[in-house]
């Protein structure tokens, strides 16, 4: 058959054959790939394909090869009789140097569904990462990758990498109807491929850009984002996640080890160890000193290691400075399976000013707001995401499932609550805009966290909710359907200041800052709280734990030891920042190990077997835990003696009880008396002045009986010794067997439910309804 003219062909619209050759189409399909065509009275298809980099080009077709015309400079044209539209084609290109056989991209259908943009128009599509972003698949059979992003401003975007010499005439996107959503569909490109999207804003202004839903992302100073294949890890915690579904965090022990990956550990020449590398020495030190959970802060990708983690450019790419997503999944793994929860730093507050990120990701106010007084925080130098518009939320609430649900996260640890919550957070008078009631909340980020919130325990129960929230804001940690913002856990930064107040003051002058230790308790019940002795509280010249403690060297080291065990035996959870058991003299520094070398130090070994036997406590005695929210968990026994500077404190389960004792001078108090809540013989569990942990070792009677003589409202009392600077674990001695029987017996039923169920019997229906009974 003879080739056509150019000129005879059926052309498309000289509009959107102008917007292609000038590089602003949104819609570049309406002119490159198949359509229905005639020709001389025949019926057929014409194909366009352009290539700037071609010089001849043939379409492939049963068997046969028909040459293509260059209708302009790239692009080429071929007539096709009797054929239709759906008709499955290849492209043989020629080069300056060689000849490709390749599929036409232009010739596939969507990837992205009309009910996908529906939900994500809505701000509804919570598995949002499984279609925007890039995602190697098959289409009619042959292998590519999928490309989908949002730039609803754009005047064009094109997918650009290695693969086509980062040419953006190579590969434009077609917008999908009025989403915003750019797609393609590119064959031949696999897993590891390194791609951005270049980007024609409004003003004719090209933007290069990393993909929002990059499941991972190159090293600065490059950014590229970077193609995986998802969905190929063989988890192998599956008895964990069943027991996590089943479990109730409030009243279960939750001993939490705050841990920068980067600095927690190092290889020689200061060099970054994997994921893989860093999994099991992890697992093995936080379950030796008896933690429950890691608290990792931010893996995310993000360009600047000095911001640990904060300043987020890649939210759904683990950092690739220690390995592949997953290298990370591995990582999650091996900690559940040493019975380890891991809980990640959330950032959806503010995200950095990068041009190669999020900032004005189309030309325009993409993610943030357009008006600096909403769209961005002064103190911090980043912007603020836009809450009211439905696809940033969207972005955001995928983003907080795809970490727990890609990743089997046990819980976020939302930063910044505050600064969401408060439209003057940061601002001096004249910077802010006040909402539409005339007040100063933020309104759309209080729904989104409610519906954040909603959405993680609906779909994820067992899953921890934790908000960074340093004000006074009601209900932070309170139901949805009761006014409160919903979250599980709250940090009590009030506490945290309180306390480190405290124990700066030298013991001569603490009885006159005695309250700063017992206010808490005043308000302990408005949240549910966590008690954070965070990284924030070891940088920036605030010194490192030990050093903030008064006194010589053996005062400090006694000092810190109460302070540790004063925070895990008080009501609510813990937290503590790596390299605590290690009592470093500096502060933390990001770019360099954890200073292991002071394990070898007698004191730090003391140190490290305090927190064994204190961590091992914690969590073998209920009363410690199961009430850590409820009044009925706590009871001052002493909290009037400023004088002498001791403290004493009941914590409860029902019966089950453990009396804390604090002496926070270096002064011994002998005969001291004290009112116990029941009478019978008590055991000192543990004595923070102990020789084995460091301390003097003042006698003490490992044991002791409460005489009929009522004291501080108790119809009881002993005569103790206190130590110097020390802290005191007291337990009843029949109480402290059956909380080690029902320990036991709790340890061998979660080994029973990790292993395959058998058949019911009657006999282990009758175990059942005992172990409900309990």
């Amino acid at each position: 058959m003879t080739i056509p003219d150019t000129n005879s062909v059926r052309r498309p619209t000289s509009d959107a054959l102008e917007r292609l050759l000038r590089g602003q189409s949104r819609t570049p399909h309406d002119v490159l790939g198949v359509h229905a065509s005639e020709y001389d009275g025949v019926t057929g298809v014409v194909i366009r394909v352009r290539d700037m980099r071609a010089t001849a080009m043939s379409v492939l077709l049963d068997g046969q090869m028909f040459e293509m015309q260059q209708e302009h400079l790239g692009l080429f044209v071929r007539f096709l009789p009797h054929y239709a539209p759906s008709v499955r084609y290849r492209l043989a290109v020629t080069y300056a140097d060689h000849t490709d056989t390749i599929d036409d991209a232009y010739r596939f259908p969507p990837t992205v569904g009309e009910v996908d943009l529906h939900l994500f128009g809505e701000g509804r599509h919570l598995r949002l990462w499984e279609k925007l972003g890039a995602h190697p698949l098959e289409v009619d059979g042959v292998a590519g990758t999928a490309f989908a992003v949002w730039a609803p401003n754009a005047t064009r975007v094109s997918v650009i990498g290695s693969f086509n010499d980062w040419d953006g005439r190579a590969h434009p996107m077609r917008m999908l109807d009025s989403s915003g959503v750019f797609e393609l569909f590119i064959p031949g490109i696999g897993a590891n491929a390194l791609y951005k999207y270049e980007i024609r804003a409004l003003t004719g202004r090209i933007r290069i850009k990393t993909d929002p839903m990059a499941s991972m992302m190159e090293q600065s100073p490059g950014h590229a984002s970077i193609v995986v294949q998802s969905g190929r890890f063989a988890w192998g915690d599956g008895a964990w996640l069943a027991r996590r579904t089943d479990g109730d965090p409030i009243r279960e022990p939750m001993l939490i080890y705050e841990v920068h990956l980067a600095s927690w550990m190092r290889g020689d020449n200061n060099r970054l160890l994997t994921y893989r590398e860093l999994a099991p020495k992890l697992a093995e030190h936080v379950k030796r000193l008896g933690f429950t959970h890691v608290e990792l802060l931010p893996v995310q990708e993000h360009p600047f290691g000095g911001s640990w983690g904060y300043q987020v450019g890649g939210y759904f790419a683990p950092t690739s400075r220690h390995g592949t997503p997953d290298d990370f999944r591995h990582f999650v793994d091996t900690l559940h399976l040493a019975g380890i929860g891991v809980l990640l730093d959330w950032v959806p507050a503010h995200f950095p000013k990068d041009d190669w990120a999020l900032r004005r990701f189309d030309g325009t106010a993409c993610y943030e707001h357009e008006d600096p007084r909403l769209g961005e925080h002064p103190e911090w130098g980043t912007h603020i995401f836009n809450y009211s518009r439905h696809e940033v939320r969207n972005f955001l609430l995928a983003n907080a499932l795809y970490w727990i649900e890609e990743f089997h996260i046990d819980g976020l640890r939302v930063d910044a609550v505050a600064s969401m919550l408060y439209l003057d957070y940061g601002r001096e008078a004249g910077q802010w805009l006040r909402n539409k009631f005339g007040g100063r909340e933020n309104l759309d980020a209080v729904s989104f966290l409610k519906q954040l919130n909603h959405n993680v325990r609906s779909l994820h129960p067992g899953v921890i909710m934790i908000a960074e929230e340093s004000t006074t804001w009601p209900k932070v940690t309170h139901p949805i359907s009761e006014g409160g913002l919903g979250f599980m856990f709250k940090w009590n930064m009030g506490w945290m200041h309180d306390t480190l107040d405290y124990f700066r003051v030298d013991p001569l002058f603490r009885k006159g800052a005695h309250d700063k230790l017992t206010f808490a308790m005043m308000y302990e019940y408005s949240e549910r709280f966590i008690n954070p002795l965070s990284h924030d509280e070891v940088v920036h010249l605030k010194k490192s734990l030990l050093e903030k403690m008064p006194g010589d060297v053996w005062q400090r080291f006694a000092n810190l030891r109460a302070l540790i065990a004063y925070s895990i035996t008080r009501p609510g959870k813990s937290l503590f920042f790596m390299g605590t058991e290690l009592a470093p003299h500096r502060e933390w520094n990001h770019d360099a190990s954890l200073e292991w070398h002071l394990s070898a130090d007698p004191r730090r070994q003391g140190l490290d077997a305090f927190m064994q036997t204190l961590g091992a406590l914690y969590r073998g005695h209920s009363c410690f835990w199961r009430r850590d929210h409820d009044p009925s968990g706590f009871a001052w026994v002493d909290v009037a003696d400023k004088e002498n500077s001791v403290l004493a404190y009941a914590r409860m389960d029902g019966t089950a009880h453990a009396v804390v004792v604090l002496n926070l001078t270096p002064v011994p108090r002998d005969g001291y008396r004290l009112g116990m809540p029941s009478a019978g013989r008590y055991r000192c569990m543990l004595n923070s002045d102990a020789e084995v942990y460091g301390g003097s070792g003042y006698d003490i009677l490992p044991q002791m009986e409460t005489e009929p003589y009522p004291y501080h409202g108790f119809p009881q009392s002993v005569v103790l010794a206190l130590p110097p600077l020390s802290v005191m674990v007291l337990l009843p001695e029949v109480m402290d067997t059956v909380q080690r029987l029902d320990t036991a017996m709790k340890t061998s039923k979660e080994k029973k439910l990790a292993k395959p169920k058998k058949k019911s019997t009657k006999k282990a229906k009758a175990i059942k309804k005992r172990d409900n009974k309990t």
